[in-house]
């Protein structure tokens, strides 16, 4: 008797946990629901946690149509891209521009809480003047740096261009100064949340997309290849994870396979090393952006950095015997430009390092208990899940270009015009003077012609 009163009790409660458990789950899709009505930028799919399944281990039909749904978007997004990749490095500029503005909204529409903001005017204005007042600052940088000779030169610029940085801070303080005059009583932890949410954003989006168009102004290669290892690492490891992937990765990301990340990063060095050699001819992809009218079918000239031209590599008689017993023909030498080597570094790179953006986004998905960012893009969520890795990859990309690539004769350019633009009148005509005469004693510049100017 004693024994069955305490089953029954047992059972009794475990009934009471199954009832706790089930009414959590129905308020927490409630919540969720009422969130989506309240936010229809953030009307995603539900993350369940615990509830990620390994691609070979899901219905066959479900699968299947993911696949095609995912494929479909990623040919039409890989078209769109090769057609804006040949109209020029304007329209390539305004690409990162746009997507920029988007992924800066849909992150910072995670944080929006519209019962607060709508009794604090301006909030989301501030927002944007913010991402405004960045922008202003990085691309004039940008654009005083890579076109210094035209900025320079125009009488309305060259003020814009002398005291651009205190016009920018002084635009900051401005924005500063609204938010702190709109601080509200009750609201003062809900508005430095959001101070400093915006803040995030903008070191994360703003500034990692503005290296990348710095890689466009330098040569549209150190841009299309960054973004092309990229994908191509995110295609082949979803096809061996979609085919063989059964070891789980990481926890963050439960569908990511050690399978897929082995698989994705030996499949782009390969891609690397032989889609280089194609880049390599293209002048319009090597040669810097001179001005924003040339496109794919420009004729471009430029003098080539040396990490383009390939250099000729004498091969050890062992290799040569091997070669001879594969291929049945003797091989000494073979050429590969420096851009394939340094191709292998970006490619581990874009496999190894730049995935952990995609998960670093995965986690700031579970904490906001969302699935994708948006749904913008069928089988692929939101822009920012499309730019996760795009960002940190470009980021790096910058970075490496300029310490291990660069050529020094650009570099003194720009340092011989910032000294030029520093002195006096007097004494940039006096530079102009010798300039002429040397070229003239040199036989560079006919006397005639020094004569006429």
């Amino acid at each position: 008797m004693v024994k069955r009163r305490k089953s029954q009790k047992t059972l009794g409660n475990q009934n009471d946990a199954v009832t706790v458990q089930t009414t959590t789950a129905n308020d927490q899709v409630k919540a969720e629901v009422t969130k989506a009505s309240t936010f229809p930028s953030l009307r995603v799919h539900r993350w369940i946690p615990g509830s990620g399944v390994l691609l070979v281990d899901q219905a066959s039909d479900k699968k299947w149509k993911n696949w095609w749904v995912r494929t479909t978007w990623t040919l039409i997004m890989i078209g769109g891209f090769f057609m804006i990749l040949a109209a020029g490095h304007l329209y390539v500029v305004m690409l990162v521009m746009v997507l920029q503005n988007v992924v800066y909204k849909e992150v910072i529409s995670l944080s929006h809480e519209p019962n607060k903001e709508r009794k604090l005017p301006w909030f989301r204005a501030l927002h944007w003047y913010f991402l405004l007042t960045t922008n202003y600052f990085l691309y004039g940088e940008s654009i005083i740096y890579y076109f210094k000779r035209w900025v320079l030169v125009d009488a309305f610029l060259l003020p814009l261009a002398t005291y651009h940085r205190f016009i920018s801070f002084m635009l900051y303080c401005f924005g500063f100064v609204w938010f702190v005059t709109n601080l509200k009583k009750g609201h003062y932890k809900f508005q430095f949340k959001q101070f400093a949410w915006t803040h995030m954003a903008l070191l994360l989006v703003c500034c990692q997309s503005h290296f990348i168009i710095n890689n466009i102004f330098e040569g549209l290669v150190w841009f299309f290849l960054p973004v092309a290892l990229v994908i191509c690492n995110d295609i082949f490891a979803y096809v061996f994870g979609f085919f063989f992937g059964r070891t789980p990765l990481i926890k963050l990301s439960p569908k990511k396979t050690v399978e897929g990340f082995i698989g994705g990063w030996v499949s782009t060095i390969l891609f690397a090393f032989m889609f280089s050699i194609v880049l390599i001819k293209s002048k319009y992809m090597c040669c810097p952006a001179e001005n924003f009218s040339t496109n794919a079918f420009s004729d471009i000239s430029c003098d080539l950095n040396p990490v383009f031209i390939p250099v000729e590599y004498r091969l050890h008689p062992w290799t040569v015997r091997l070669t001879y017993l594969l291929f049945r023909t003797e091989v000494h030498q073979i050429y590969i430009a420096p851009l394939q080597l340094h191709a292998f570094f970006m490619a581990s790179f874009a496999s190894l390092i730049a995935p952990f953006g995609g998960f670093f986004a995965s986690g700031l998905k579970r904490a906001f208990n969302i699935k994708d960012f948006g749904d913008s893009i069928p089988g692929h969520g939101g822009i920012t899940d499309r730019m996760d890795c795009q960002f940190l990859m470009g980021f790096f990309s910058y970075i490496y270009y300029q310490s291990f690539i660069k050529s020094a004769t650009g570099a003194s350019i720009i340092i011989l015009q910032d000294i030029i633009n520093n002195l006096s009148v007097n004494d940039q005509l006096d530079v102009y003077s010798n300039l002429q005469e040397y070229l003239v004693n040199q036989k560079l510049l006919a006397e005639k012609v020094a004569e006429c100017t």
